[in-house]
């Protein structure tokens, strides 16, 4: 199954929403399938043990990231261990959701075809076999293993949070969600989005940019390390000292953008409407540890933004007034708050 047609099998989970609901877990299972379709050649029913024992592994691992002993650990990693508390639980159980990667591995071993690798796993395990002789090589079965779960973390967690973010501002701001479903009616009608469909789209490009630039998920992006001696702006930063980058800086610049304290889709957009591409969005990192899955990132949420609000509308148990949008900041980064919505089919509106 392509990755666009696995996204549109869940739509269905969507349908059958008769009361309130806390959208976190529909949204993780979707993007979760997708990602599950890459590294292990298929999608999993909901209910399926394995895939909720790993979707427990991603959520125990950045409810402990985002707390105080997460950020200790990114400083202190050996001391945290000495310590009691949940973040032994969540080395257990993210250590079972490993273990059900390697024994995927082990599978595929038996039946591997080198000339037609399925899935992320077979395609590592070539890759192995390949340079099994050369002693410097990166590709090995713990490298396999921690990627594969990285994949699947990562890939999980910032996009359905990204799209829990979304929905809450669409909530937030209703004449938003309407302009978003003026142009999917206009653009799209009823037949399936494509992503060929973004570049007739400006409007919902632009809502997409905007929240991740509002949200500014990732703050500080990830740990890079200074490979030579560097002088920058007066200051000397010796060889293999590691440096965050503030993303925040950029992202929020009013040199860059027109309204950047606020959530505008004008600041994707130029005097014509038209979608313009900006120099200061690095939603996704910047250099060479940008976001690796930056490309299907912007697929995911263009596909799952479109199908959703083409059948669905998202309203609030509160007033829009009511409503705080403003992400939840965390050692890890500013997270979307927890909440509670409608969704209702468009053709019962």
């Amino acid at each position: 199954m392509d990755n666009q047609s696995g996204i549109f099998v869940f739509l269905p989970s969507f349908s059958n929403l008769d009361s309130v609901v806390n959208p976190k877990e529909l949204l993780c299972n979707c993007v979760g399938n997708v990602i599950c379709s890459i590294v292990f050649g298929h999608r999993f029913e909901n209910d399926d043990p394995m895939f909720q024992l790993m979707q427990k592994a991603v959520d125990a691992y950045f409810n402990v990231l985002n707390s105080p002993i997460g950020a200790m650990y990114n400083m202190f990693p050996r001391i945290v261990w000495c310590f009691p508390g949940k973040h032994h639980d969540m080395f257990a159980i993210v250590n079972e959701a490993k273990a059900y990667i390697q024994g995927q591995a082990e599978i595929r071993r038996k039946t591997l075809n080198i000339c037609e690798p399925q899935d992320f796993i077979e395609a590592f395990l070539v890759k192995m076999l390949e340079e099994k002789d050369d002693p410097n090589t990166k590709f090995n079965n713990d490298n396999m293993v921690m990627t594969a779960w990285n994949m699947f973390a990562a890939g999980t967690e910032t996009t359905s949070s990204t799209l829990r973010q979304l929905f809450l501002m669409m909530i937030k701001c209703p004449h938003i969600q309407e302009s978003v479903q003026k142009e999917i009616d206009e653009v799209i009608g009823s037949r399936v989005p494509t992503v060929d469909d973004r570049v007739k789209m400006p409007y919902t490009d632009a809502v997409i940019h905007e929240v991740q630039r509002y949200m500014d998920l990732s703050p500080t992006s990830v740990p890079h390390k200074v490979i030579r001696d560097t002088e920058f702006h007066n200051y000397h930063i010796p060889e293999g000292t590691m440096v965050l980058p503030l993303l925040s800086s950029v992202l929020a610049d009013s040199k860059l953008f027109k309204n950047p304290d606020e959530f505008d889709p004008k600041n994707l957009l130029d005097e014509n409407g038209v979608f313009k591409k900006n120099d200061g969005f690095f939603s996704f990192g910047v250099g060479k540890r940008a976001c690796p899955g930056e490309a299907l990132a912007r697929v995911e949420l263009f596909l799952f933004v479109t199908s959703l609000l083409q059948h669905f509308t998202f309203t609030g148990t509160k007033t829009p007034e009511e409503i705080n949008f403003e992400p939840a900041c965390s050692s890890f980064g500013r997270m979307p708050r927890s909440y509670d919505c409608y969704i209702k089919l468009r053709t019962e509106e």
